[in-house]
């Protein structure tokens, strides 16, 4: 596994908490119904981020533990915990090993990984996690990644105009990204959960360039810091902003997002 660094998402939390597309209700609707039907179980969110999973979820469960190795991100989440009222929702800051060896924890009905799977020792964490997890309950892997995905027009160009200011390579952390080469449904096979796999129903997200650009800076490869100047920074968004606008004088733009669930289910 890839050793990033500490930095991944340095910077990004604000962004990632105001722009990141928010999950349909029909995914928060498929786990209630799958994993939450008395409202008395445990739901572990691993690589939370801001807490996007677990505030769509805290209704449904007696007990809800973000863990997240990113203190600004958790900075975030605890912000909104406070605007909620969300009592039953602690977070970590750390990884799973470090959160375990600070507290046990066990029957867990559900955990979730939204976009985050793809960042962590798979396999050993899996391992881990299966003696957790009470029997009925499982792990969901939520993803909107889909390799042969129709691009649409502004999104092709932001991307050639990213590539323009950000180079060719993915850059993530102190490093350059590599996609795993195992598929996820394959790590889940060769564990001792079984694989379940969803294609739910994809939906229409609306942007605006802001919203756009905010995207793109919650991103691990698209860090502010790796554009280097303000001055970089302001002509990055110009170029963002003329190119978009050449699309669509509106300034909006739809996409159609897939929605992606693996389920190791034990």
């Amino acid at each position: 596994m890839t050793n990033y660094g500490e930095n991944l998402f340095e910077g990004a939390a604000a962004y990632y908490a105001q722009y990141r597309p928010v999950y349909p209700a029909h995914l928060i609707r498929f786990l209630v119904e799958k994993f939450a039907d008395n409202g008395q179980q445990k739901l572990l969110d691993i690589g939370c981020g801001t807490g996007e999973i677990s505030f769509r979820l805290f209704d449904w469960f007696d007990e809800v533990i973000g863990i997240d190795t990113d203190k600004e991100m958790l900075c975030e989440a605890m912000r909104k915990k406070e605007l909620l009222r969300a009592s039953n929702v602690h977070f970590f800051n750390g990884d799973l090993a470090q959160f375990l060896a600070h507290q046990s924890i066990d029957k867990l009905q559900l955990v979730t990984m939204a976009k985050s799977f793809h960042w962590m020792d798979r396999e050993a964490l899996l391992h881990t996690l299966y003696p957790l997890i009470q029997s009925g309950g499982g792990v969901a892997l939520i993803d909107q990644y889909i390799p042969d995905k129709e691009i649409t027009p502004w999104e092709q160009a932001f991307k050639q105009v990213v590539k323009k200011w950000y180079g060719a390579e993915r850059r993530a952390g102190n490093t350059t990204y590599t996609h795993p080469v195992k598929s996820h449904a394959t790590v889940i096979e060769e564990s001792a959960f079984t694989l379940q796999q969803y294609s739910l129903a994809p939906y229409t997200y609306t942007w605006t360039i802001d919203a756009i650009l905010g995207n793109h800076y919650s991103t691990s490869y698209g860090l502010k810091q790796f554009l280097g100047s303000e001055a970089r920074i302001q002509a990055f968004e110009q170029d963002v902003r003329e190119t978009l606008l050449q699309l669509n004088p509106a300034g909006v733009f739809e996409e159609i997002l897939p929605v992606s669930v693996k389920l190791a289910m034990k």
